[in-house]
């Protein structure tokens, strides 16, 4: 089964300085039918304006990934953390038994990013934040796990919860597959280009909420930049 969430019928929240779209049930936007997909429970796409961004807010038990489409955003939190996060690049924050952190544009530009939530596998846990460069080059023609509650993922940011974030860039005409399970649940995200997954066609920023599905061939029909959660 995959369902195609196209980008124009997902929640929307426009801020001014913040021009939010909701793949799932978050803030004011609620719909029943759309409150997670397995562990997955928030999907946002944040197109934040210079020199904006979050104050300082609390957090606890969620595993909440940043991945940076353009520009850049400076994270700062209680535990005395401080980083700044550019496009392609991804940050992890385990909320654990609580955390305050504020999320900052500082750039003279405007920042697109995805804010992904999972439900946390273990709770209890002292809250942690890390961050990593994934050179687009380097995922060219694959997708390459970028975070992960798995060790045998060694290359990927540690998140504490049964779950994979794999990103991949691909050409026009060029086709990856990736092996999800039947088991498991899979949504997907492009962030740029036109693609096609096991014969469901979506355009940049669509939502495909994947399952019961073995295996799934993503086809890009024109230059494309993936992004995957796969959850129980």
């Amino acid at each position: 089964m995959i369902e195609l969430r196209p980008f124009a019928g997902i929640g929307r929240a426009n801020h001014g300085w913040l021009d939010a779209a909701h793949h799932f049930s978050f803030a004011d936007y609620y719909d029943p039918a759309r409150m997670h997909w397995g562990n997955l429970r928030v999907w946002n796409d944040d197109t934040i304006a210079a020199k904006n961004g979050f104050p300082p807010h609390p957090h606890r038990d969620m595993e909440i990934i940043t991945y940076v489409r353009t520009g850049a955003i400076t994270h700062r939190d209680s535990l005395g953390n401080q980083g700044r996060t550019e496009a392609g690049d991804v940050q992890v924050m385990s909320a654990g038994t609580g955390v305050t952190h504020a999320e900052y544009n500082l750039e003279d530009e405007t920042t697109t990013l995805f804010q992904i939530w999972i439900v946390p596998s273990r709770t209890g846990e002292q809250p942690s934040w890390g961050a990593k460069q994934f050179p687009k080059g380097d995922r060219s023609g694959q997708l390459v796990v970028l975070a992960s509650g798995y060790a045998e993922d060694k290359d990927a940011l540690p998140i504490r919860t049964e779950a994979r974030l794999v990103g991949g860039t691909i050409r026009a005409g060029e086709s990856v597959d990736y092996q999800l399970g039947a088991e498991r649940k899979g949504y997907l995200v492009p962030a740029t280009g036109r693609i096609e997954v096991n014969g469901v066609v979506a355009n940049a920023r669509d939502g495909l909420a994947i399952a019961d599905v073995d295996t799934i061939t993503v086809t890009a029909l024109e230059d494309a930049e993936i992004v995957l959660v796969d959850t129980l």
